[in-house]
């Protein structure tokens, strides 16, 4: 397995090369490391599958027309894989239809060869971005995920209860509870979804699709 270069503890941005022109990899390589980029530069698909995920943004630098697998096939698989690396596409051609193609599946730029060095660091960095962005809004979730796991069945009907809009007296009456026990949940609830008002948890319900049925 292909080790990629490790990125330091403020999780330095990736970038990804596949081509199968050395020159065109050590060219780009070059250019990224100039602007304080790490970078794993590979000749094929296969190759590049071989790597370890590294726990940093990043994305994939990828030309459209590659020995065996077509770089627009490999963006295909990489969806069925569910890889969520940002791709920008490069390519030898002006093929409008196949730029086309890679957008819609995903793709945040597609750019001719020759290109600018500032155009290819313009859509990188708006893909690291993207991934950064991705990777918080995850892990965020994930947070969120593992607090309302720890909150106990009836923590979780009262929140799914709340977060609709019932007071605590009505939510005591569909519970068969009364409302001081209903109000001790709810603080329960509160102290370990770190909710600071209502209104936040009302947020955090809807990003987890916590319901009553839940």
């Amino acid at each position: 397995m292909t080790r990629l270069p490790v990125a330091n503890a403020a999780r330095t941005p990736i970038v990804c090369i596949v081509d199968d022109d050395a020159s065109i990899r050590e060219a780009l390589s070059s250019l990224f490391r100039s602007v304080g980029l790490t970078v794993a530069a590979f000749g094929s698909a296969a190759d590049f599958l071989t790597r370890e995920n590294a726990d940093a943004p990043g994305c994939l630098v990828l030309d459209v027309r590659l020995p065996g697998v077509s770089g627009l096939d490999f963006q295909t698989q990489l969806l069925a894989m569910e890889n969520p690396l940002p791709i920008v596409f490069m390519t030898g051609y002006g093929d409008i239809p196949m730029s086309v193609r890679a957008m819609k599946a995903g793709a945040l730029d597609f750019l001719a060869k020759p290109f600018r060095d500032q155009d290819m660091l313009d859509a990188v960095t708006n893909a690291i971005k993207r991934d950064a962005a991705g990777r918080r809004d995850a892990d965020a979730l994930q947070t969120l995920r593992q607090a309302y796991a720890s909150l106990t069945p009836r923590e979780r009907e009262v929140m799914g209860h709340v977060t609709t809009g019932l007071m605590n007296k009505q939510v005591g009456a569909l519970l068969g509870l009364s409302e001081i026990t209903v109000k001790i949940h709810r603080g329960n609830v509160m102290r370990k979804m770190a909710a600071r008002s209502l209104a936040e948890l009302v947020k955090m319900s809807e990003a987890l699709g916590a319901h009553t049925s839940v």
